[in-house]
């Protein structure tokens, strides 16, 4: 064995007594550390309680009213709760499946004495303001009718996410609403239900708003006065923009009410001739052959020939008496082709139409058409005096008169009238517009009434089919009446013997053979007769004092608009 050498041995002798140890931290190491230790233990602490502080911020902004606001699924009718058929405007009905207590409701049915109720309601939001980060105030809006309402944060109940929403919302929006009905703090001027509003508990969107409002509801409200003031502020709507947004339009409560007025006009119509035994009847609105005039007919492609779109019911009505019906009347559509821009013509308008048999002479359908125009005008001064009151806002006008019995005026009487106010017309020559409006002008001044009837009109100055006059052929047994100085009936009684209606049509320029069906009835023997048409729209815009025929239609036609 070979014997270790020296170097080897001292080598494995160091080894056994253990490393030679190297030399420690100096103090400003030892410093160094310590303040980075103290460092990292701030740190630590500081980012506790960041994290313990998002906690308790986490805690208190958890949205408590998640399930009480919100847009609603798209209705696709998904499910029926209870029987709302018959809702929103006429009653109100306890619904169980929405929040025990809340009564689905029409706002114009709330009083005082519902403060305290629990209710439920769809409605349009009308306008809204925020009152810093806790309370929106909400105009809501049911057609003629509107209310306050508020959201307000509430510990536990309303959140502050819930009212953030609810100030988001769009006008004109409509949302579904349920709250407790409760006296404001003081009357509220710009709602129509002013001593009470709506503390709302639940508030969801059926139905926003995808583009912007062309107008507001307010400007399109405001009368022409407030637009005439020097110092306005107010943006005008024209009336061609009113007519190209008429949705929009058509929902201010002006508007809400012309069209319930012009909706009693047509029931009060019907009401008056069914109480006298008339029968409604539906006259076809495709014609062969003209019925007044070539020059106001719309021709229309009819297969392989031409039609005319009819400018009254007259040829059906005077047949329908011609089959023994006695009594008939029509409401329906009427077209007339002129090429007019005034502001009382239209190219299609409503007709009210009623033809009757005669016992002995003409004045029986005078009386009953003058009977029904009154029972119109009582009516609706009778029933719809909250309608009037709000159309009166917007366009203020004295309240239309009548006199009974109703004046009625000979033709000559008439011209006589005219000539009195500086007017000498031809005997034979027909009222102008302008004439018109003068004539009723004197005729109020002198006897204080809009409403009258001039008789006796010049036989060349009415259709083909009207009975000349007995004593005087030159004159008819034709009548007009008018209101606020425009006529709004034109009537006669009819000729029912063959001979002279082909004599009448002739002299008329009108060819028999065109109107071959219309002349056989009367060959078949018809009933001496007489009737009248009325304009709907014109009988409202002249009862209100529109100005406009377009404003009491829904969506007019004149020649330069067909749509909307």
């Amino acid at each position: 064995m070979t014997e270790p050498r020296p170097e080897q041995e001292q080598s494995q002798d160091q080894t056994a007594e253990g490393t030679i140890a190297a030399p420690g931290p100096s103090k400003n190491e030892l410093k160094r550390l310590a303040k980075q230790a103290e460092k990292e233990k701030k740190a630590a602490e500081k980012a506790a309680k960041q994290a313990e502080l998002k906690a308790a911020q986490a805690a208190a902004e958890v949205d408590y009213s998640v399930e009480f606001y919100g847009a609603l699924p798209l209705n696709q009718s998904q499910e029926r709760t209870g029987d709302n058929s018959h809702l929103l405007f006429q009653i109100t009905t306890q619904i169980s499946d929405f929040t025990p207590g809340a009564e689905r409701i029409s706002i114009a049915t709330l009083t005082p004495q519902d403060v305290g109720r629990t209710v439920l309601f769809r409605a349009r939001v009308h306008t809204l303001r925020a009152q810093g980060s806790k309370m929106v105030f909400i105009a809501l809006r049911q057609r003629l009718d509107s209310i306050q309402a508020l959201v307000a944060q509430a510990a536990g109940t309303i959140s502050k996410q819930m009212v953030k929403w609810a100030g988001s919302l769009a006008d004109e929006s409509i949302v579904l609403v349920q709250g407790v009905v409760q006296a404001p703090v003081e009357e509220v001027k710009s709602v129509t239900l002013g001593t009470i509003e709506i503390l709302i508990s639940k508030i969801h969107l059926i139905s926003g708003l995808d583009t912007r409002l062309p107008f507001s509801l307010d400007d399109a409200s405001r009368p022409e006065s407030e637009y005439d003031r020097e110092d306005t502020q107010f943006n005008r709507v024209l009336l061609d923009t009113r007519l190209n947004n008429r949705v929009v339009d058509l929902r201010t409560p002006t508007n809400q009410s012309i069209f319930v007025l012009q909706a009693a006009v047509t029931r009060l119509f019907r009401e008056y001739l069914e109480s006298q035994n008339f029968i409604e009847i539906r006259s076809p609105k495709l014609q062969g052959a003209a019925t007044e005039s070539g020059a106001s007919v719309f021709k229309v492609s009819y297969f392989k020939t031409q039609a005319f779109l009819a400018q009254s019911p007259q040829l059906a009505k005077q047949m329908a008496i011609a089959a023994d019906f006695e009594r008939v009347y029509e409401i329906g559509p009427v077209f007339r082709a002129e090429n007019s821009f005034t502001h009382r013509h239209m190219t299609e308008f409503t007709g009210l139409d009623l033809e009757m048999a005669i016992e002995e002479h003409y004045h029986e359908v005078v009386d009953v058409l003058d009977n029904m125009l009154q029972h119109i005008f009582k009516g609706l001064t009778k029933d719809y005096a909250k309608e009037i009151a709000v159309i009166q806002k917007q366009f203020p006008a004295d309240n239309f008169k009548w006199k009974e019995p109703t004046l009625r005026l000979n033709w000559k009487d008439g011209l006589a009238i005219l000539k009195e106010g500086g007017v000498d017309l031809d005997e034979f020559e027909d009222l102008s517009t302008e004439n018109e409006r003068l004539l009723g002008k004197l005729v109020r001044e002198k006897y204080d009434t809009d409403y009258y009837i001039l008789d006796k009109f010049p036989l060349a100055v009415r259709p083909f089919y009207t009975m000349p006059d007995a004593n005087d052929p030159r004159y008819s047994n034709s009548y007009d009446f008018f209101m606020r100085g425009e006529e709004i009936l034109s009537g006669a009684q009819r000729i029912h013997d063959p001979a002279l209606l082909t004599e009448r049509m002739v002299a008329s320029g009108v060819d028999p053979n065109t109107m071959k069906g219309y002349l056989d009835a009367f060959k078949l023997g018809a009933p001496p007769h007489g009737g009248g048409g009325i304009g709907l729209e014109r009988v409202v815009m002249l009862f209100l004092k529109l100005n406009n025929i377009r404003r009491a239609s829904m969506f007019p036609r004149d020649p330069r608009r067909l749509e909307p």
